[in-house]
């Protein structure tokens, strides 16, 4: 059975690979038709809006031209000069328009064609009879632009004009135009551009031999293409671009447009490269995402496998290990069934001397604060008696005497402590346990020279309970505020009561506070100093807040110091009568 699934699972985790490559390539193939397309036309858009930019600027330019002929032959100074024959000065009224004009150059001409003044100083005595922009403008009232291949390959754009007056013609104003400046600004992109004029025959192009030709000759006049351009050529078609001819071995897009002048057009050849890179790139970042995704997968199925194969091996070892100690368990039991009487008698023993010693614990702490209260009070009354005042001394005997009655009280409460019952159990009101014990405690604090601040409420503070049990968790409270006390400078004790929906009694002192709150409740537990305290005084009042049905908890201050907060259960009937 669990090798059919392991077959299974293998089927279909094949299956799945399969489906994601089909899945791959086919979105891959899709996203290269829908992103070569929309880049396509965009670089389309592009290639249009930059041809008619430089439509405009050509035309721009030679308008621009068209007029200074005409200014020119008008010049008096030059007309004077063509007169007189007297050329002196004519060269440096060209030069002083050429800037201004922004032409190529500016000639001054003759009647027989010689060149009289020049901007290019190395043309002057050029002899210009049979150039054709100095023959049409001869023949003609106007303006005349003439197209002139020169020399060297390239081609000279002229405006010419006859400069006659009422005596007839004397001379030939040529301007130049310099259309190579736009030729250069066009060389500057990665677009091949080229301006032809009626016939067909390139007059500006951004490659320097297609001038003088026609654009299938243009074309063809290219390097034989390499194998690596031959390769590219065949993968065009898988590429999904629109070829509209091939330059240098590349497929381009070839756009045209018509240049309003002389029947002259222009043509641009964009290579799709940057319609490539971005193709390209949106294809890397799907095949890195999906690659991403396919090791995921593995890294997944490789992690169940493994976490299966742990499985298999921990529930192994725990099936032995359970095995071993079941057979422990059985021998253990065994050994434990006959030592059972005998650990049963051990245990209650120790609890009878335990219960013992803790009794004797409690007795001393109990009878320790009444016997010191005693002993101040005995020494007052030897003091009193020795100045003669036997009234005062009788008050220190009376408090004496209350003190033992007292003493008696605690050990007979003692006697009951493991009933720990609540049939004695009166109402108290807790503002009297709290005078009492702080009566109790008047030697140790006038001893110190402790501040105390008391806060009581005006009304009655009603608790069911033991008042003398209560007192001696007040004194135990007392008592350890003064004992944290002792290295503070100006020690201050508070006590406060207060009534809500419980009695709540706070202790606080300016102390150190309390290192280790976890342990401060159980017996034996003491932050003193050895003869100083037994541990249980906490211990003990605790557990006499824990029988009045309250709580006691500790924390240390903001500021400092240690705050102990009793909570009892208010007695509700007494507290409504006294409503």
């Amino acid at each position: 059975m669990r090798n059919g699934q392991r077959q299974l699972g293998r089927w279909l985790g094949r299956l799945a690979f399969v489906l994601f490559m089909v899945v791959a390539i086919g979105v891959m193939y899709f996203t290269n038709l829908f992103l070569t397309e929309r880049f396509t036309e965009t670089t389309r858009n592009r290639a249009e809006l930059r041809m008619t930019l430089y439509a405009a600027n050509l035309i721009s330019e030679l308008q621009r031209n068209s007029i200074v002929p005409q200014l020119l032959a008008r010049d008096p100074e030059l007309l004077n000069a063509l007169r007189a024959q007297e050329y002196t000065l004519s060269t440096q009224r060209l030069l002083s328009f050429v800037d201004e004009i922004g032409a190529a150059s500016l000639m001054l001409l003759d009647k027989d064609g010689r060149t009289v003044a020049a901007t290019d100083r190395n043309r002057l005595g050029e002899n210009h009879r049979t150039a054709p922009y100095f023959v049409n403008a001869l023949r003609a009232n106007a303006t005349i632009f003439t197209t002139f291949q020169k020399e060297t390959g390239g081609y000279g754009f002229f405006y010419s004009r006859r400069m006659d007056d009422t005596t007839g013609a004397f001379g030939v104003i040529t301007v130049e135009v310099d259309l190579q400046k736009l030729e250069r600004g066009w060389a500057g992109i990665s677009d091949a551009v080229f301006v032809a004029d009626s016939a067909g025959q390139i007059i500006l192009a951004t490659e320097p031999r297609w001038r003088g030709l026609d654009e299938a000759s243009a074309l063809a006049r290219q390097s034989a293409p390499s194998a690596i351009q031959r390769a590219l050529r065949a993968t065009q078609d898988w590429a999904a671009l629109s070829v509209d001819a091939y330059l240098k071995g590349e497929a381009v897009m070839r756009r045209e447009t018509r240049i309003p002048f002389q029947g002259w057009k222009m043509v641009s050849f964009t290579t799709y490269d940057s319609v490539r890179e971005k193709v390209n790139g949106a294809l890397a970042l799907e095949i890195m995402g999906f690659a991403i995704l396919l090791a995921l997968s593995f890294f997944v199925r490789s992690r169940k496998n493994e976490n299966r194969m742990r499985l298999f091996q921990r529930e192994s070892a725990e099936l032995r290990a359970l095995n071993l100690r079941l057979q422990r368990e059985i021998a253990e039991r065994e050994k434990v069934e006959k030592t059972l009487e005998v650990a049963e008698q051990s245990l209650a023993q120790s609890s009878k001397l335990a219960a013992l010693g803790e009794m004797s614990a409690a007795v001393s702490h109990e009878l320790n604060q009444p016997l010191a209260a005693m002993k101040t009070y005995l020494a007052g009354a030897r003091l009193l008696l020795q100045r003669k005042r036997p009234e005062e001394a009788l008050s220190s005997f009376q408090r004496i005497d209350d003190l033992i009655e007292r003493m008696g009280a605690i050990t007979k409460q003692l006697k009951s402590y493991a009933r720990k019952g609540s049939d004695s159990f009166q109402p108290v009101d807790t503002r009297d346990a709290v005078a009492s014990a702080l009566a109790m405690m008047e030697p140790q604090l006038k001893s110190r020279q402790v501040l105390i601040t008391r806060t009581m409420p005006s009304e009655p503070a009603m608790i069911s309970g033991d008042r003398l049990r209560l007192e001696q968790v007040i004194i135990n409270l007392l008592r350890n505020a003064l004992d944290a006390t002792k290295g503070v400078t100006e020690p201050t004790v508070d006590v406060i009561l207060a009534v809500g929906e419980t009695v709540r009694l706070t202790v606080r002192d300016n102390g150190p506070g309390v290192d280790d709150l976890d342990a401060l409740f159980e017996p034996f537990y003491t932050t003193k100093q050895p003869g100083d305290g037994t541990g249980l005084g906490l211990a003990i009042s605790s557990g006499i807040v824990n029988d009045h049905g309250g709580r006691l908890t500790a924390r240390n201050g903001q500021h400092g110091g240690a705050v102990f907060e009793v909570q009892l259960p208010i007695l509700r009937q007494d507290l409504e009568a006294a409503e």
